[in-house]
């Protein structure tokens, strides 16, 4: 399983909202709180190719998005097999 990385903040509805999808998934991941940490919020940025609304969210080497962006690979289908490639 790939490693997955989501930056948030505390207050985030969208936040909370993707932990629960990767965790009702099983899926462990690594949580960034950009909030408490402006050194991540500049990683995250420069990561997410200067997106700096949380959650950005990625999957392995993939750049996934925010919420609404995993939330729709998820109703494709196509987030599975996101999850289980190495």
């Amino acid at each position: 399983m790939p490693t997955v990385e989501i930056y948030t903040s505390p207050l985030c509805g969208y936040c909370h909202a993707a932990k629960r999808l990767l965790a009702d998934k099983g899926v462990t991941y690594t949580e960034y709180d950009v909030a408490r940490d402006p050194a991540k919020r500049q990683e995250m940025m420069a990561r997410a190719n200067g997106r700096h609304t949380v959650p950005q969210i990625f999957i392995g080497p993939t750049h996934v998005g925010g919420y609404d962006d995993m939330a729709a690979l998820d109703r494709a289908g196509k987030l599975d097999p996101l999850l289980t490639t190495v």
